[in-house]
């Protein structure tokens, strides 16, 4: 034991020490905005008096952080609803979970394999017999066949001079982390595609709307435009180019038919139902309210903020780790073992007393094994750099999607503006043009030409609304979604 102490007292020493690099997280960006020259404040508003609650302009608070909840910001109770219920049953988030405490586990096994010494109790039964005078030994008769019974109990641990093992439970964190934010990202995304497909339901509805308007007009229209053809008051080109009008909304009815029910079939798999059986809302514009005020957080905050960049910079910090692991396999490793037991020819006197026990220290040093562990501490420098690249890109990812959110909420509103004037311009129209058919001013054609005019307006406006509301919800996604504000889920919510 003595002769140990001076080994012991040195592995005490090198124990505090973990070669390889120590993580730090790269610098965020230093921007001072999202888009080239002075950042947009607010939006423009609709020149519109309608009341639909999507004409206003909205303000973007610089420095804001999104709420945990953003889609709230819509005031829709039905949407509210889905996105619970798709963030409750979607069995995509329960495949995000499921990895979660896999490499929750992963580490678990690890940390006690590690930090803990491996004991393991040992039973054996043998039966022997000694030959003497094959030995040489003619003095001692040999004894006849017998039964050796054994019974130990032995005690292994591995040093951990050099940080190897330290290294790789960072690098097991590291990948539990990397799970926890995929999860995140997962549940970010969910919620913003239920919310884009919801949108896009209300504006689908909105416009099939209008687009039967718009035949049922062109119908009422081809009607008298044929009646005319008869009394010879038109050409037959005249009709010719209205059926073919006509022809051409009503082509876009089972189109728009059937992009709604892709929509609603798409929004019953994101909240675990199947598309036949599947209990959902019915979203229309008028029900989806524009938020007033978008938040939007600083450019230096969002690599904190976004879930996919935090899932980039814990598989770097996992690479980083794996050098530190690579580096410590070149160096020596100490294990220490002891056992401890008995030997008997009786299972009776097994547990009599300790007749049998040992006491070991070993260390092994990497001599030459062909270059394969510089080459694989070099593999692992490469896979750090690979992953500092992902990282980068992550947050130039991220910028970008922010950028072309706020450059989106610009132009859609101004579209919107656009798109408003002139469906009250057409409003106005018919209203003039059906007081000048009620006093005999114009015929009942001009009427149904202004008609038609004012729905395929309205169609247009549908649409421009609808672009606003994503676009909303997709800055919210850009911009992180506001997971880090959520309150701590409990465990049982995590099976």
């Amino acid at each position: 034991m003595q002769r140990l102490t001076p080994l012991l007292a040195a592995a005490a020493l090198l124990c505090g020490c973990a070669v390889g690099p120590n993580f730090r997280a790269p610098a965020p960006p230093d921007d001072a905005g999202y888009v080239p020259g002075p950042q947009p404040v607010a939006t423009v508003a609709a020149d519109s008096a309608d009341a639909s609650g999507q004409s206003h302009a909205q303000t973007l608070a610089a420095g804001a952080d999104v709420p945990a909840q953003w889609w709230t910001l819509f005031r829709s109770p039905g949407l509210d609803a889905t996105i619970r219920g798709a963030l409750d049953a979607s069995p995509t988030l329960a495949q995000a979970r499921a990895r979660l405490r896999e490499a929750q586990e992963n580490l678990a096994a690890r940390t006690g394999a590690t930090r803990w010494p491996a004991v393991d109790a040992k039973l054996n039964t043998t039966r022997q017999q000694v030959d003497f005078q094959s030995l040489g030994i003619n003095a001692i008769p040999s004894p006849g066949p017998f039964t050796l019974y054994g019974a130990t109990v032995q005690v292994s641990y591995v040093l951990d001079l050099f940080g190897g093992q330290r290294r790789e439970l960072e690098g097991l964190q590291a990948a539990v982390d990397y799970q926890r934010y995929e999860l995140e990202a997962a549940r970010l995304a969910l919620a913003a595609n239920v919310a884009t497909a919801a949108i896009r339901e209300a504006g689908l509805r909105a416009q099939l709307a209008d687009t039967v308007a718009v035949a049922t007009a062109q119908q009422r229209q081809l009607g008298i435009t044929e009646e005319r053809l008869r009394a010879g008051g038109v050409a037959r080109v005249d009709v010719q180019r209205q059926r073919a009008e006509l022809a051409q909304t009503q082509a876009l009815v089972p189109a728009l038919q059937r992009q709604l029910d892709a929509t609603r079939h798409q929004l019953a798999v994101y909240t675990g139902q199947t598309p036949a059986s599947a209990t959902l809302p019915e979203f229309r514009l008028d029900e989806l309210h524009l938020p007033d005020t978008l938040p939007v957080s600083l450019p230096a905050t969002l690599a904190r903020r976004r879930p996919d960049i935090r899932a980039a910079e814990a598989l770097l910090h996992q690479a980083s780790a794996n050098i530190g692991v690579a580096t410590a396999n070149l160096y020596p490793q100490v294990t220490l073992s002891a056992s401890g037991g008995t030997q008997a020819t009786a299972a009776r006197d097994l547990f009599s007393s300790l007749n049998v026990w040992s006491l070991a220290a070993g260390l092994v040093q990497p001599v030459f094994r062909g270059g394969e562990l510089q080459a694989r501490k070099r593999a692992a420098e490469a896979a750090y750099e690979q992953s500092l690249a992902a990282y980068r890109q992550a947050v130039l990812q991220g910028l970008q999607n922010v950028a072309d959110s706020l450059r989106a909420l610009e132009a859609d509103a101004a579209a919107l503006r656009e798109r408003a004037d002139s469906a009250r311009q057409a409003r106005d129209t018919l209203a003039v043009v059906s007081e000048q058919y009620r006093l005999g001013g114009v015929s009942q054609l001009t009427v149904l030409d202004a008609e038609r005019q004012s729905h395929q307006a309205s169609l247009e406006l549908a649409q421009a609304r609808a672009d606003r509301l994503a676009d909303s919800a997709a800055l919210m996604q850009a911009l992180g979604g506001g997971w880090w504000d959520e309150p701590a889920q409990p465990e049982a919510a995590m099976r």
